[in-house]
């Protein structure tokens, strides 16, 4: 991903990302409302959402959004999907707004004993690069450590430096199992507050991991009474500086 040659140093970028389980758009009411989720989405502000379980489980795996609902509100779906009715891989989805630029999208096998794997995008906003990988990692703590070493692996054997972020559901109930010290080593490790269970949150399920190129401003949890009753995780989120280019002729 080349930088925009029009970009100069003083012009970095600044935007907001989510990342959101959305228990496949059913509510604590056990009601499959989408229109629920995307008015809680509107809420957190965020130019990027990053959700799990965002498909549902059988046949063809269907998206849990219906794709004109996607599209009225605005968002742009990353093409990861292997079926014409899904929006997401294993449950995984990436919505951008119309600002962002989708370069590529990319599907990540993880090791697994459940169905689990990770999604990936390539983005430019004015031009600037950004990589986003979003993940749904495993129940079982024997699998956890392998999925995140993984993830660490992918990004490790890139060719070139881009900007990067990995968010999601880890899944974790612990503050840094050992399985997540590699990567928490060469990226910092967010973590807005307990999430889940959305009504009363104790847990720090959802994280994020951003890469020394990113400015994290600001992050938190975004709490509303919407978002207690839209699915049992609530949204967290992320305010980044993308790192400025260089001016055209610098070394």
């Amino acid at each position: 991903m080349e930088p925009d040659p029009r970009m100069t140093a003083d012009q970095p970028e600044t935007l907001k990302v989510a990342s959101y389980n959305i228990r496949k758009a059913v509510g604590a009411d056990r009601r499959h409302n989408p229109e629920r989720i995307m008015r809680v989405l509107a809420e957190t502000g965020a130019d990027i959402a990053v959700l799990q379980e965002a498909d549902r489980r059988l046949g063809e795996r269907p998206s849990a959004l219906p794709a004109g609902l996607v599209e009225a509100a605005g968002w742009q779906v990353v093409p990861v999907a292997t079926s014409r009715s899904g929006i997401g891989w294993h449950g995984n989805a990436i919505l951008v707004s119309p600002r962002i630029d989708i370069i590529r999208g990319a599907r990540l096998k993880l090791p697994m004993l459940e169905p689990r794997g990770a999604v990936l995008a390539d983005l430019a906003i004015s031009g600037q690069p950004l990589r986003i990988i979003g993940a749904h990692l495993d129940l079982s703590g024997l699998w956890r450590p392998r999925q995140i070493r993984a993830l660490g692996q992918h990004v490790d054997g890139q060719d070139e430096v881009v900007p990067t972020l990995i968010t999601g559901d880890f899944n974790e109930w612990r503050s840094l199992p050992a399985g997540f010290q590699h990567l928490a080593r060469h990226f910092e490790h967010i973590k807005p507050g307990p999430s889940f269970p959305a009504r009363w949150p104790v847990a720090h399920l959802d994280r994020m991991f951003a890469s020394p190129e990113l400015t994290v401003e600001d992050a938190a949890v975004h709490r509303s009474a919407l978002a207690a009753s839209a699915s049992d995780h609530l949204p967290i989120w992320a305010k980044l500086k993308l790192p400025p280019f260089p001016k055209p002729g610098d070394a």
